[in-house]
């Protein structure tokens, strides 16, 4: 049974009855209940308010059926998410009393064609609604797998028959974009050859792994109870590639069970190949946004794979504040903030709350579960948006429940969802259509790439505070799923104006998307390397366009021939160093020259061989210069760094492998410098 339930405060809630079936297309979510102690429903004092929300949910007068464990094998039951229909009644209270000013999200009807037009646009192809030959979307286009050419080729010609049925002005034919004489290719499982992420295309050749040692693998599995098999999750290889390589019997079970015990979740090991893992940070901002882009081909191109449709939201108007610390969108919060401390990632007030919270309340029982004063809440949002700023808040005066409800509070006001509208239906898919918890991380993966910059780096510090909430279990009485279930409202119950309902189908399907974000946040911030393979395929196509166009200029040529012996350098990205002409003669194959503008030795020329890595540099250096490193550097962490070439600038993983990263990028400068916060 479903219903909606509406408030003076514009939130809009959508939930499946508690204490009935809840079936999902190729999965039986199920719940076996193992309640903690210090859970037990009959000692928590919120109860009778929780059978309320469940009586109102469920629109009927009778108390809810009582609880047995037989029936919570087959269904969800009222005493297993008893902590997030708790939570829900918590936000609707705090929209009615008017602590919560409503937002208004704004959507606008749009048809099919308008969608893939969007869709094209955010992916970076423009060009080929425009027509105009531009270089960034031949050089994109050029590097896509065929799932992903595929999945391009399917919404441009949905967006070209559109246009046509409409009697708008001429497309192009798909054809000359793909160069194909189908309008859409058909492919065949056969196995796929990895690529590495230097961005070099070699016919057969296989990862190469490192061996299993404390750091050379990323282990996301789990501290107790975790199964003692565990899998291995590849990055070499596309994930739309890797589907089209299942066998055609393969089925999903259909009564496929998904328990609530951290046990139930599997163990993943990202195995580190020669070059290394590369997190969300190490790269440009120029190179995260093609990240971006090509994420989202290849999200849609999985989603394709699978077989499952790629829902998104259209928000076409969003009202937010433009000063203050609640209810303000996040760009223009952290461009408040970054007056006061440049270079700053999270805002400052969700930093503090986190730190209070950090330094007080993880051992807290109950901390983000039990409700803090809702009028104290009320009087210390009041009096945050008034002395923050100026440094006079008094953060003794704040208790911990108290300061969980303000963390809360703080997400659930953000007039765009911290995981943003548009994306929001296609987390809920991820779990109603895909069985298989492997395949749910990797589009879910795939998902926080697409994030903005400023959504992507507050949730990561969010996550990482709730991994801490989880790992003082034994004191404060909060497992992860508990964690989920108190969380889950607060990110994917947003307000808004004829909103989506399809974002709360059911309850336990959020609470387990927060569960695979904290469990296993430290895969989902490190970028695949098929991704930064393919960063750096468009960036050399378009230093090649750009060089094929100078060759036209008869001024260019004139001038390239003035300066035959003058070393062909392409543009230099930011961040690049200069260095003096002493230093750019030609260095011999397999040696590289290393600057260090911080050290007291400020470069070295470094012979390369297979087994040199990154932090043997560093340690070379650090050797060299221990005595007389310069003041500012001491106390950073330094990193070395892979700057320009095919790539804009890449911090260097310390284990990658140095003559392989040189050999996919030989025109890099390599530079010693503090890693970015």
């Amino acid at each position: 049974m479903t219903m909606e339930m509406k408030d003076s405060g514009s939130v809009v809630l959508t939930a499946y009855h508690p204490h009935s079936p809840a079936r999902i297309p190729g999965m039986e979510q199920s719940f076996v209940q193992d309640i903690p102690a210090g859970h037990s429903p009959t000692s928590r004092k919120s109860l009778p308010r929780c059978r309320r929300i469940n009586r109102m949910l469920s629109n009927e007068s009778a108390p809810p059926p009582a609880f047995s464990r037989s029936n919570s094998q087959a269904s969800m039951d009222s005493t297993s998410m008893e902590d997030f229909w708790c939570e829900v009644e918590s936000i609707k209270e705090n929209s009615e009393d008017g602590s919560e000013e409503a937002t208004l999200l704004e959507f606008k009807p749009a048809d099919e064609g308008e969608l893939e037009a969007e869709w094209l646009q955010d992916v970076g192809l423009s060009t080929l609604i425009s027509g105009a030959e531009e270089e960034d979307g031949q050089a994109l286009l050029s590097t896509l797998t065929r799932t992903q050419a595929a999945a391009v080729q399917k919404r441009y010609n949905t967006y070209t028959q559109t246009l046509r049925k409409k009697n708008k002005h001429t497309v192009r034919d798909v054809r000359d974009i793909f160069g194909t004489n189908d309008s859409a290719p058909t492919f065949e499982t056969v196995p796929v050859s990895p690529v590495p992420s230097n961005g070099i295309q070699l016919p057969g050749q296989k990862p190469v792994w490192k061996s299993v040692s404390s750091n050379s693998c990323l282990d996301c599995g789990l501290d107790k109870g975790s199964p003692s098999v565990t899998e291995e999750l590849s990055y070499e290889v596309s994930f739309s590639e890797s589907i089209t390589v299942l066998p055609k019997t393969q089925e999903w079970p259909k009564n496929q069970r998904f328990k609530k015990e951290d046990s139930a979740l599997p163990k993943f090991i990202v195995r580190k190949s020669r070059f290394g893992l590369t997190e969300v940070g190490d790269l440009s901002a120029e190179d995260m946004k093609k990240i971006r882009y090509l994420s989202l081909i290849e999200l849609t191109a999985f989603y394709d794979a699978l077989g499952v449709e790629l829902k998104r939201n259209r928000a076409e108007r969003v009202r937010g504040r433009e000063n203050g610390l609640f209810g303000v969108p996040l760009t223009i919060l952290l461009e408040n903030d970054q007056k006061k401390v440049p270079g700053i990632k999270v805002p400052l007030i969700f930093q503090k709350l986190l730190l209070k919270l950090e330094e007080t309340g993880l051992e807290t029982e109950g901390i983000l579960r039990v409700p803090g004063s809702a009028s104290r809440v009320k009087n210390l949002h009041q009096e945050l948006e008034a002395k923050f700023y100026e440094d006079t808040f008094d953060w003794d005066q704040v208790r911990n429940n108290d300061a969980a409800g303000l963390l809360k509070m703080f997400v659930r006001e953000l007039p765009s969802p911290l995981f943003t509208v548009e994306y929001l239906p296609a987390f809920i898919t991820l779990v109603e259509k895909i069985s298989k918890i492997k395949l749910q991380l990797q589009a879910l993966h795939l998902l926080i790439m697409l994030l903005p910059e400023a959504n992507r780096d507050t949730a990561k510090a969010f996550l990482q505070f709730l991994k801490k909430v989880v790992a003082n279990e034994g004191k404060n009485k909060m497992n992860l799923w508990n964690v989920s279930m108190i969380v889950a409202p607060n990110l994917f119950i947003y307000k808004g104006k004829r909103a989506n309902q399809q974002e709360m189908q059911a309850a336990a399907t959020t609470a387990h998307i927060v569960r695979l974000l904290i469990r296993y946040q430290d895969i989902l911030w490190t970028v695949p390397s098929f991704l930064i393979s393919q960063v750096r395929k468009m960036n050399e196509a378009a230093m090649n366009n750009s060089k094929r166009q100078l060759m036209f200029d008869k001024g260019v040529r004139k001038l390239l021939r003035r300066k035959t012996m003058e070393r062909d350098r392409p543009e230099r990205p930011e961040g690049a160093v200069t260095f003096p002409p002493y230093l750019q003669s030609d260095i011999p194959e397999g040696v590289i020259r290393v600057y260090a503008p911080l050290h007291s030795k400020v470069s070295m020329a470094i012979q390369l061989n297979s087994q040199t890595k990154a932090k043997d540099i560093l340690a070379r250096f650090h050797c060299e210069n221990s005595h007389g490193s310069s003041q500012n550097m001491r106390g950073q962490i330094q990193s070395l760094h892979e700057i320009g070439g095919n790539i804009g600038q890449h911090c260097l993983d310390p284990d990658a492998y140095m003559l392989d990263v040189y050999h996919a990028n030989p025109q890099a400068e390599w530079v010693i410098k503090p890693k970015a916060s």
